[in-house]
């Protein structure tokens, strides 16, 4: 549910503005007599969930049991 404040109001209100922008609401501020909206606040988008598994069933790593590295080899030295 968004909630409108004015500019002083939002001043006044700072942290509790802020407080209700942590839940996951939107706060719109606005500025004169015709309380037109200068700004919005709200939470920042989510990153999407990352699918796990994108390759299953096309392409498989096959590791030989007699594989050696060296610590030489691994460092790239």
């Amino acid at each position: 549910m968004p909630t409108t404040l004015t500019i002083g109001e939002f001043k006044a209100r700072l942290s509790d503005a802020l407080a209700l922008v942590e839940k996951g609401e939107t706060i719109t501020v606005t500025y004169g007599r015709n309380k037109t909206p200068v700004a919005v606040f709200a939470p920042p988008p989510r990153a999407p969930k990352r699918k796990l598994g994108l390759l299953v069933g096309k392409a498989t790593v096959r590791i030989s049991p007699n594989w050696k590295m060296t610590d030489e080899e691994f460092v790239g030295s």
